[in-house]
């Protein structure tokens, strides 16, 4: 039966099919908003406000690329990046292979967020220890994804990021009434693209990791195809009609990649915004286990100390997020890649569905042996966020093949839609190249 349908044209018609930039969101917000960026403007006050803001507007039309990919194949990433040019060592691409080199970094920093998650949750009922609620919330994790029930989770972890963001900007508007109000100087300090040594790798790490980062950009070709986006245009048959369906899509996604975008800059913004006005003049940076209680801060010192289980509810939800969007996104692009390595069969719909059960078990299950072992959120999220900045030149890479050598001639964008895409290629490549040099 065929699923092909005719995009909306209209605004409101393109609204009632969003929905994967919102489920990158969700993943994002937990990781790099609430501990990356705050704890970036914790140790660097107003200064890195810019790099912030450029890591949230330059990495979306890579995301596009990588959403236009999934509509004119209908085939996942690590496929296609097996369709790539270049050497292939064994039957497997060397972009898959350098992937998984990274992913070792990328594992710690999930990681990380399950220690945030048991974190916030023994500060709630602290009869159980962190270790033990730890082990607890990957094993429910594991199993809502693996028994494929995670809509209605998915769904109420979006409504609570969202009135979790409505908290923040309330914060972040209620300190201008407290010793902690931010002026138009810190403002303009932080946009003057001045970058200290000290920070160097800090805010590398928290470039790749805020907005759309590397992986989340691979993810979206996941939920646009399961949204339906390449069903709906169908398979390429040459046709005007197909080029039409395809450009009417695109259309949809863009809405879609865009309008989010527009929620996690305005969520990143205001975060970095309230770590540098509370926790850097307060001379406190979130570390260990004492992260999620000193976080709090930026609520108790703006809304009073009643803020503090707000501040909880709030932040596990937006933790709980990510780790439960992280975990159906890793286990789809995870057994995508071993069926590529020849690890895993990952061919069929049944195959796939086999393979995701798989990897929704085992990897939740190395984030939390990986936290039982470091005990350090912080350090392991911002570590993932260096090998994100590094994964982002693959993605940089890739996208221009996409763009340049994959992308079918009847779907050729604008020029403006180039000049704003080589903005940001050019963008990722200096930060990131950058940031590689200062470290190494």
């Amino acid at each position: 039966m065929s699923k092909i349908l005719t995009p909306p044209t209209t605004f409101t018609g393109r609204l009632r099919y969003l929905g994967p930039g919102f489920i990158l969101s969700a993943a994002i917000v937990g990781s790099g908003e609430l501990i990356a960026t705050t704890a970036l403007g914790a140790k660097a006050g107003f200064v890195m406000f810019w790099i912030i803001i450029l890591s949230c507007l330059v990495k979306v039309a890579l995301q596009l690329e990588f959403g236009k990919n999934a509509i004119y194949t209908g085939t996942f990433i690590m496929h296609n990046f097996n369709s790539l040019p270049g050497l292939k060592l064994g039957k497997t691409h060397w972009s898959i292979w350098l992937w998984l080199s990274l992913q070792g970094l990328k594992l710690l920093q999930v990681g990380g967020i399950v220690g945030g998650v048991a974190i916030v949750l023994n500060m709630a009922f602290p009869a159980i220890s962190v270790n033990a609620w730890a082990i607890i919330s990957v094993l429910i994790t594991s199993f809502w994804i693996y028994k494929g029930n995670y809509g209605a989770v998915e769904k109420g972890s979006l409504v609570m990021i969202i009135l979790f963001t409505i908290v923040i900007l309330i914060s972040l508007f209620s300190l201008q009434w407290t010793r902690y109000a931010i002026h138009f100087e810190q403002i303009k300090t932080g946009l003057t693209f001045s970058l200290p040594v000290g920070m160097v790798a800090t805010a590398f790490g928290a470039f790749g990791i805020t907005g759309v980062g590397g992986d989340e950009i691979m993810y979206y070709n996941y939920w646009c195809i399961e949204k339906g986006y390449a069903a709906y245009t169908g398979p390429n048959d040459g046709s005007k009609e197909w080029g039409e369906r395809a450009r009417g899509w695109f259309k949809v996604m863009y809405l879609d990649a865009v309008l989010s975008m527009v929620v996690y800059t305005i969520v990143t913004a205001a975060f970095y915004l309230l770590g540098a006005a509370v926790l850097h003049t307060g001379g406190t940076v979130p570390e260990g286990y004492q992260m999620v209680d000193t976080l709090s801060r930026i609520f108790t010192e703006t809304l009073g100390p009643w803020a503090k289980n707000l501040f909880l509810v709030g932040a596990f939800f937006v933790l709980y997020s990510t780790l439960f969007t992280a975990t159906a996104s890793w286990a789809r692009v995870w057994g995508d890649a071993f069926g590529q390595l020849r690890w895993l069969k990952f061919e069929t719909l049944e195959e796939q569905r086999r393979s995701i059960g798989i990897m929704s078990w085992v990897l939740p299950a190395v984030w939390c042996v990986l936290f039982l072992f470091f005990q350090s959120p912080v350090m392991m999220v911002l570590l993932g966020g260096i090998a994100t900045s590094i994964l982002l030149l693959l993605i940089v890479y890739v996208s221009l093949v996409f763009r340049f050598r994959e992308l079918p001639a009847a779907l050729k964008p604008s020029m403006a839609y180039d000049i704003f895409f080589w903005i940001s290629v050019l963008s990722i490549l200096f930060v990131s190249g950058y940031g590689i040099v200062r470290i190494m």
